[in-house]
């Protein structure tokens, strides 16, 4: 890709303003990111899965500053206390100073954890995001959330803390495995389900190109996406109340997640099931119809992402572990539901009784 390939989509939260760059070839092109590094310290976190392939092409662009790296094992289950606490005495270790920058190379898990222990480090120094998974580029590298997760739920600990900039180079996902891809197509698919119909048709219309990894295609679906979100975060930075659109299928997605102990469903492939299950609950309701249901399990299918509950799922503890979502407010349940395609809407006070025959009725028709 050439400059004219790359797309640049600004995230605007009042006064403060960071740059989301999509293409091909962005962790090379040193000049870009650099310019947003302020200070002489700077701490690349990854994993031992990503750093192998691209740390040594970051640390290139690093060259004449103090630098070091800290490295998870690869998965959700690192996500933890723990390895926040690994990370900060890394910056400890470097010296870093208020002025210093973190620099997340990875997927959403290491973007998380390293924006958080930003976010701790001095109360608070800068963080850069470079997602190397679909699912970071699209979704968890733009909005500054960041946080942990504990054995009662996920992401239960965590700050908002907006990133310096998203440096998204699509040349990562040539080594992401097929089922990782997959799993971040369903957040590129929650994005036109909440808000954006005619997204939505483009992405029915583009199904194989998208799977297909396209180099134009994907770039595209990326920036749509990433638009989007960033219109909703600059509404809403803290989730008050528009931003928790954002949240379709993660309700029942997370309480998959926990369920499975974050190693038996991708948080992609959770958040496809988790859709489709909003979808059921809000035809049960009668808040929208079968035919859009019908449309958004094709999508998914379309593009190989899992539209049925796991085989040892239990009703009832999924229902105990969506007590817990962040979203509920006094003891009651807080559900993202829609009207249709392009239509979702914040709903409390759902009764758990229907929550439960959705998910029994999945259970038996899986």
């Amino acid at each position: 890709m050439n400059e004219t390939d790359i797309q640049t989509i600004e995230v605007a939260l009042g006064a403060r303003r960071y740059a989301v760059y999509i293409g091909r070839g962005l962790l090379g092109d040193h000049a870009r990111w650099r310019a947003h590094l302020r200070g002489r310290h700077a701490l690349v976190v990854s994993n031992t899965t990503v750093a192998p392939l691209y740390l040594d092409r970051v640390a290139q662009g690093l060259e004449g500053l103090r630098w070091s790296h800290f490295l998870l094992e690869d998965g959700e289950a690192h996500k933890t206390f723990g390895n926040v606490g690994r990370a900060l005495e890394a910056l400890a270790a470097l010296g870093a100073t208020r002025d210093a920058c973190v620099i997340a190379l990875g997927g959403g898990v290491v973007g998380d954890l390293a924006g958080f222990a930003a976010a701790c480090w001095m109360r608070g120094i800068d963080f850069i995001q470079m997602p190397t998974t679909l699912l970071a580029m699209v979704d968890s590298s733009v909005g500054g959330k960041t946080g942990v997760n504990l054995p009662a739920g996920k992401n239960l600990a965590g700050a908002f803390h907006q990133p310096r900039a998203v440096v998204a180079d699509i040349g990562t996902l040539a080594t992401l495995p097929d089922r990782e891809y997959r799993a971040g197509l369903a957040e590129v698919v929650k994005g036109a389900a909440i808000g954006d119909a005619g997204f939505f048709a483009w992405l029915e219309a583009n199904a194989d190109a998208l799977a297909g990894r396209h180099d134009a295609t994907l770039v595209e679906a990326i920036a749509r996406k990433v638009r989007y979100k960033a219109g909703v975060v600059a509404r809403d930075e803290t989730e008050q109340g528009e931003r928790a659109l954002l949240n379709l299928g993660h309700t029942f997605g997370h309480a998959l997640e926990t369920a499975g102990q974050y190693t038996a469903l991708l948080h992609g492939e959770a958040v496809a099931i988790g859709m489709l299950l909003a979808a059921r609950l809000s035809e049960r309701l009668g808040m929208s119809d079968a035919a859009d249901t019908a449309r958004l399990r094709r999508l998914l299918e379309r593009l190989g992402l899992p539209v049925a509950l796991p085989g040892d799922s239990d009703a009832q503890r999924l229902l105990a572990l969506m007590r817990l979502d962040k979203k509920n407010t006094a003891g009651t349940l807080r559900l993202i539901l829609w009207r249709g395609i392009g239509r979702a809407e914040i709903v409390g006070g759902v009764a758990e009784n229907t929550v439960l025959a959705t998910l029994d009725d999945a259970a038996r028709h899986r």
